[in-house]
């Protein structure tokens, strides 16, 4: 039986349970990610560790919206808004870090811990997300499905941290993380919007 077949309360689930999981990661993510920024100096771990928190939220959202089964297309449209706020959020931020990163013209310390914990979201978050896009389908949630597409984001976000630090490591290039961050904010925003007016469809 595939996911799309599972019954509905097998898949709400296992939304829960990826939910937890997401939740359990990015808290232990931001907590490595913000004291590893804090020993090097690194801006771009901090920011790395507090986006952590911000994808923490969604995924309290997303909990929230499971907790109550299938009744409530007011909650869902809810829950639906709060993720893409939170998107918003996160698009601001990096906006914001990115920005005073090039102004202060300060490259992040090299960091062994933080190109470690890069790697690993890049190989966990988009299974996650791919996960929740099937249990978004067979729910036809689209705040799962919103959800799943922050997660992507993370992901692309820690492979930008992996280059950025990668690249001040080897080769001094300071500017190569706040560059990239800062071509990631409209692809954060524009997701954020979409997931506040229902665009984001369920069965992508």
């Amino acid at each position: 039986m595939n996911q799309a077949t599972l019954p509905a309360s097998d898949s709400i689930k296992r939304g829960r349970r990826l939910e937890y999981l997401t939740l359990g990661w990015n808290l232990g993510e931001a907590a490595v990610a913000i004291g590893a920024g804090l020993l090097a100096g690194s801006t771009a771990l901090l920011g790395f560790g507090i986006d952590s928190l911000i994808e923490s939220l969604s995924g309290s959202v997303l909990l929230w919206r499971l907790s109550h089964g299938e009744k409530g297309e007011r909650r869902e449209q809810t829950a639906r808004k709060l993720v893409g706020i939170s998107l918003l959020i996160l698009a601001t931020y990096v906006g914001f870090e990115a920005a005073e990163s090039l102004a202060k013209r300060e490259p992040p310390a090299a960091s062994y811990v933080g190109i470690a914990l890069a790697v690993l979201s890049v190989i966990v978050m988009p299974l996650l997300a791919r996960a929740k896009r099937k249990v978004a389908a067979s729910l036809k949630s689209r705040a799962m499905h919103a959800d799943s597409k922050q997660t992507d984001i993370c992901a692309y976000l820690s492979a930008i941290l992996l280059l950025g630090l990668g690249a001040n490591a080897l080769f001094g290039w300071w500017w190569a993380d706040p560059v990239a961050a800062l071509l990631m904010v409209p692809i954060i925003g524009k997701e954020g919007i979409e997931a506040m007016r229902g665009g984001t469809c369920c069965c992508a």
